[in-house]
């Protein structure tokens, strides 16, 4: 099987097995307000910014606001967060650049969304795929796994899976790519001790079958 059928195979799984509507799991009513969420999701558990930003937008109620906030208050609104601190910074900085250079709108082009403090390729997809319905690949640290174990790369740099898959994946699969493969990363494909017996790609699965050729009796290999 070349690789491009085995992508076309593992397409039409993730299709039948999870929704191909794009679910966020960052909470947000505004593309400001899932810009501070996914810059704030770096290195930290959605869940987790969730419970942050209830009660961080109520406070906070728009770029502004955001803009104008006090450093150190804003460092205590968000302390359970990881690099808080830096986080807190890098959020007044680009609400001031969104405020004085985009006329308060959250840009809708890579280019001017990875000039904002904390924002990398990976925050910047998040918001041209999920506000302005932009193709683009997330890759977060489910997509990073999944997709070297199913050997749609060998790379480990995200910005090098990033474009392998943009060669690999049709275009109008790029968006829900990543939100399926984070359900599968969370539900049966976890970090440690995936779930590969309830695995619906277990028969097209390399990582699986090398799993199972290192369980086999030596003298079977």
């Amino acid at each position: 099987m070349t690789l491009k059928e085995h992508t076309k195979q593992i397409l039409k799984i993730l299709d039948i097995s999870y929704p191909k509507d794009i679910k966020c799991y960052l909470n947000y009513t505004t593309p400001f307000e899932l810009l501070v969420a996914t810059i704030l999701s770096a290195q930290c558990k959605d869940d987790r910014v969730n419970v942050v930003t209830e009660s961080l937008f109520k406070k906070y109620t728009d770029t502004v606001s955001f803009a104008n906030a006090d450093l150190e208050e804003l460092q205590q609104d968000i302390k359970i967060i990881g690099f808080h601190k830096n986080k807190a910074q890098n959020i007044i900085k680009t609400a001031n650049m969104i405020v004085n250079e985009y006329n308060g709108q959250v840009p809708d082009k890579i280019e001017d969304l990875i000039r904002l403090a904390g924002v990398g390729r990976k925050t910047a997809n998040v918001i041209l795929g999920n506000i302005y319905k932009i193709p683009s690949i997330v890759v977060d640290t489910h997509v990073k796994r999944i997709s070297n174990r199913w050997g749609l790369t060998k790379n480990e740099d995200p910005t090098k899976i990033e474009y392998d898959l943009m060669n690999l994946l049709p275009k109008d699969h790029w968006i829900r790519y990543n939100t399926q493969v984070i359900a599968h990363g969370r539900n049966i494909c976890t970090a440690r001790n995936p779930k590969c017996k309830q695995c619906m790609f277990i028969t097209s699965c390399p990582y699986e079958i090398l799993n199972l050729y290192k369980n086999l009796p030596d003298e079977t290999k």
